[in-house]
């Protein structure tokens, strides 16, 4: 049986586990949220921040969704299907590693920046990212909050069945848990 897993957001939520950007798989780093703190993991991952010590958590170098960058990728689909037609033995076009984004933890007034691949391949709405900038803030403010929010986005992604929601009901989970 596979994984039951959905993006919304910035978050990748696989059955009960929440991660930001893209769940990372072997030695590739990523970022997983828990009920004990943010977990960089991955080769040169800095461990375990405790959510009594972080104070702030949002995410640069987020990719926004354009018109251009859904061009870029159907571009990309089409010259790599007209490689392999014209030449069946090269393998097709080299996979380009996915764009990275910096979740950055704010604890005991040092930020630490960690590394997770962007899991959206044509980049993230911008209401989307503002409403999961919104979520992550609103993790920060207390035990009680963010115990009560993980809790409702890992009972969701253990009893979500369709895979990834369309736009709308994406945004109003967000909204949901930020609240």
């Amino acid at each position: 049986m596979s994984e039951a897993m959905a993006m919304v957001g910035l978050f990748w939520i696989a059955q009960g586990d929440v991660y930001v950007g893209a769940k990372p798989s072997g030695l590739s780093p990523g970022v997983r949220l828990t009920p004990d703190g943010v977990t960089a993991l991955g080769d040169g991952g800095s461990g375990l921040h405790l959510w009594e010590d972080v104070h702030g958590l949002t995410v640069t170098d987020v990719p926004l969704r354009s018109l251009m960058r859904q061009v870029g990728a159907v571009k990309d689909l089409a010259l790599g299907t007209v490689a392999n037609l014209a030449l069946p033995g090269s393998g097709g076009p080299v996979e380009e590693a996915p764009a990275m984004m910096t979740v950055r933890v704010t604890s005991s007034g040092v930020d630490h920046d960690l590394s997770a691949y962007v899991a959206a391949a044509n980049g993230y709405a911008s209401t989307e990212v503002e409403l999961s900038q919104a979520l992550l803030s609103r993790l920060t403010e207390g035990a009680a909050t963010m115990a009560t929010t993980l809790a409702a986005m890992s009972e969701w992604g253990r009893t979500a069945e369709a895979g990834t929601p369309r736009r709308q009901e994406r945004e109003r989970l967000l909204r949901e848990w930020a609240a």
